[in-house]
């Protein structure tokens, strides 16, 4: 009798583990929930940014001056970038001209983003609305409007730590990513495109990038992209830090010819670039970014061309901090010709 009551207690307690461990599982493998947010779309950027301050990966960096639009902005809802923001995920839509007259703006892409970090809601709905022309109201969270660069910038609050917004025509993209914030436990969510090659990006990646290559849409795309690739390809990037920062690209092609094409393209490409840098910046004697350069690496593996390098942490250091100096050097000279400060230049 006690084995006939035992059996059934101990057979639930299996089946709750596998079905526990399943879910563990998949969720691992799954996009991280913040990509699993965004809409369908032709390319995909994520960064972890509260895993890069933890690692420390740039190491301190000098203060960075603010613009008055951004220090208002600061202002107004408390929420500063470089020091709230915790996880950023992008949607990249191509898009292609449909007529004469229409080509440039419409093989502009369109974004949709998610951000997670620590917002002061009250203060930046507020701020929100003093932007918005219009505010619609979708499953009782509220959609702002905002015109933009002659488009609407549709922005919701989904949550205490999320906020979801998107620039395409379309209104429906942006309920789309409300719909899905109330499934996040889902880990078969997520646009299709982003689950079929999240499986490529390393385990640990603190940034990664999904996205077609589509030639026939190069005005949407890099420049570069319509140089290397003639057909069809699928890129996924990522960064992991492991004492030093691990960078890997992977063009997935449709044959091994094209993948040997693009791999022989590269590596011409990047001992050009090696010696002309080298030559160029007369840095060839510093050791961190000797490294870099010595690191980069193209191989093919059946129809996928592979890109490696490791990034010193000092290299990073070196590229980050330099830039504010140039910046304020450039600004302590203007030109003859730059305006007064204060005063805008006038346009014709």
């Amino acid at each position: 009798m006690r084995i006939r009551r035992t059996l059934p207690i101990l057979l639930s307690v299996v089946v709750v583990a596998a079905v526990v461990t399943l879910a563990v599982q998949l969720r691992k493998h799954a996009p991280p929930e913040a990509a699993r947010l965004l809409p369908s779309a032709d390319g995909f950027l994520y960064v972890n940014l509260q895993w890069m301050r933890r690692a420390n990966v740039s190491g301190d960096l000098p203060q960075v001056s603010h613009d008055p639009e951004y220090e208002q902005f600061i202002q107004a809802t408390g929420f500063q970038f470089e020091r709230d923001l915790d996880e950023a995920a992008f949607a990249i839509h191509y898009s292609s001209p449909v007529g004469p007259g229409t080509q440039q703006q419409q093989q502009q892409p369109r974004f949709s983003e998610v951000f997670v970090g620590k917002f002061h809601g009250e203060r930046l709905r507020a701020y929100l609305r003093s932007l918005a022309q219009a505010v619609d109201t979708y499953r009782a969270i509220d959609i702002y409007n905002i015109p933009l660069e002659n488009r609407i910038l549709r922005v919701a609050v989904l949550g205490v730590d999320t906020v979801a917004a998107s620039n395409s025509s379309d209104p429906l993209v942006i309920r789309g990513m409300i719909d899905r914030s109330r499934k996040l436990a889902s880990p078969f969510g997520g646009p299709s495109f982003l689950r079929q090659y999240y499986k490529e990006v390393p385990i640990a990646s603190l940034a990664w990038t999904i996205f077609r290559v589509q030639p026939s849409s190069a005005g949407a795309q890099p420049p570069f992209l319509a140089f290397l690739f003639s057909k069809p390809a699928v890129i996924v990037s990522s960064v992991r830090y492991l004492g030093s920062i691990g960078m890997k690209t992977e063009a997935v092609t449709g044959s091994e010819e094209e993948a040997k094409q693009l791999t022989d393209q590269v590596g011409t490409f990047l001992n050009l670039f090696r010696n002309a840098e080298i030559t160029v910046s007369g840095q060839g004697s510093d050791a961190d970014v000797k490294q870099f350069f010595e690191s980069l690496k193209i191989e093919q593996h059946k129809e996928r061309a592979i890109l490696t390098a490791t990034v010193p942490p000092g290299f990073v250091k070196k590229v980050i901090a330099q830039s504010p100096e140039e910046l304020s050097s450039e600004s302590a000279q203007p030109a003859p010709s730059q305006a007064a400060p204060g005063k805008k230049k006038p346009t014709k």
